[in-house]
């Protein structure tokens, strides 16, 4: 037979309260409320209603690709679509140079390129990222460097940067992890101050803001991801750009095979690979983009409503957002602290699913150096030319960061979307409170 659970200690003294004030009246002593049971106990749901079905495009995609089909060329130099899509992007970011390709992993290896990143130069960024943010760093023959993050923000955090800054660093690439913007004008004063490049890696930052200012105009080249998982998609595909007098000319030889097509002469003046983006990914492109504000603005709405509603829950942390930024969530960070709750992050995160509440463990398994391929030294063909040359004594088995790792085995994710509704936030925040309520020590 089903036994309730026993009251917890927060429970039994909310229920004791109100029997010490019934008797100080006189009147019988209620019996003590029952605690509330779990959805995956038998309760009721937390969130009743199944999430609302985000639609992702539709007339104005499917306008675009019409008329690229009445094209005589799908190439992207000169395309009517990249065009488009490059005038629509700088209406979102507005640089002056500005190049589409393949993919977000694509825009950082042409920005690392382009910023005259050479073999052993060391380039710092965070250790909780897609491995997309370094691959390009590796290609080039440079060393990632990784420092430690801030306890709530999930960014870079500026001093320990400073920390890890050696004769041989030439760049940083903060990631605006989930929409947060970095702490940037931190960041541009080590930059400045050490003359280093800055590189802002934007994939899942989409319409962010940092003081008012768009992200991507801060650092020195701006890097976007149109993979099919971010706020605006084509499929697949980037943007890379930059005011830099240096690195905005380079961007499109970069892209292309290392052949400036402006200049013309149908020389290759640098060595680079293809990443070009073709026009029917551009014509999506294009038509997403005037998606990008009212996405933003859903997103940063109901990100700052889940963080109101979540900010008294004890044990429970939140995402650190300054008040004068805009965070668009790509998904919702937070972290549980253990000692407060009688149960693991996996019951935590088992209870909220069950209530309803769109709720996964942790983001990636470890930081990027904790993958074999790090502690192996094994980037090419099992090798690692660099080191084995003597040109750096990186050894990734040795790095931490313990405020990265600590923030991998306490977080829990929440996913929010631009077509769910004030009430169904309110309504997932419910069923934290009442997960958190039920496991308090």
């Amino acid at each position: 037979m089903d036994t309730d659970p026993p009251l917890s200690r927060r429970d039994f003294l909310a229920s004791s309260s109100v029997a010490l004030g019934a008797a100080a009246l006189g009147g019988p002593l209620p019996p003590p409320a029952p605690p509330e049971r779990l959805a995956i106990e038998g309760g009721p749901k937390a969130v009743a209603a199944p999430a609302p079905k985000l639609v992702r495009w539709g007339e104005p995609e499917k306008g675009q690709l019409d008329a690229m089909l009445g094209q005589d060329s799908l190439f992207y130099w000169k395309g009517p679509r990249t065009r488009l899509f490059l005038e629509r992007f700088r209406e979102i970011c507005p640089l002056p140079h500005a190049m589409s390709c393949s993919s977000g992993t694509a825009a950082l290896h042409i920005a690392v390129a382009a910023a005259g990143i050479a073999p052993g130069d060391e380039v710092i960024t965070s250790p909780i990222t897609d491995i997309g943010t370094v691959i390009g760093v590796l290609y080039q023959q440079a060393v990632p460097v990784f420092a430690d993050l801030g306890r709530n923000t999930y960014n870079l955090d500026p001093a320990d940067v400073e920390r890890r800054i050696t004769p041989r660093t030439r760049a940083i690439i903060a990631v605006h992890l989930a929409g947060n913007p970095c702490d940037m004008d931190s960041l541009k004063a080590i930059a400045a101050r050490h003359d280093l490049v800055l590189i802002e890696d934007c994939a899942q930052a989409w319409g962010a803001s940092y003081a008012c200012r768009p992200i991507g105009t801060i650092g020195d080249a701006a890097c976007f991801s149109l993979q099919n998982s971010k706020q605006v998609t084509c499929g697949d595909g980037g943007v890379v750009a930059s005011a830099d007098a240096t690195i905005g000319p380079r961007l499109q030889p970069f892209g292309d095979k290392g052949m400036d097509r402006v200049k013309g002469g149908g020389l290759f003046e640098h060595f680079a690979t293809n990443y070009r983006m073709s026009e029917p990914q551009a014509a999506v492109a294009a038509a997403q983009m005037g998606r990008v504000g009212a996405i933003a603005e859903a997103r940063a709405r109901l990100g700052s409503l889940l963080n109101a509603e979540l900010a008294e829950v004890p044990g429970v942390e939140p995402p650190a957002v300054r008040a004068e930024d805009r965070c668009t969530y790509w998904f919702y960070m937070a972290r549980i602290r253990p000692e407060a709750f009688r149960c693991t992050r996996t019951e935590f995160v088992k209870a909220l699913a069950a209530e309803g509440a769109p709720a996964a463990e942790g983001y990636i398994p470890v930081p990027l150096y904790g993958n074999p391929v790090f502690k192996n030294h094994g980037f090419f063909a099992g090798r690692w030319p660099l080191k084995e040359m003597g040109l750096t004594r990186m050894d990734y088995a040795e790095v931490s960061c313990p405020e990265a790792e600590a923030i991998l085995k306490t977080c829990f994710r929440l996913m929010i979307h631009e077509a769910m509704s004030d009430d169904h936030v309110r309504a997932i925040a419910a069923a934290v409170r009442k997960v958190a309520r039920h496991y308090a020590a």
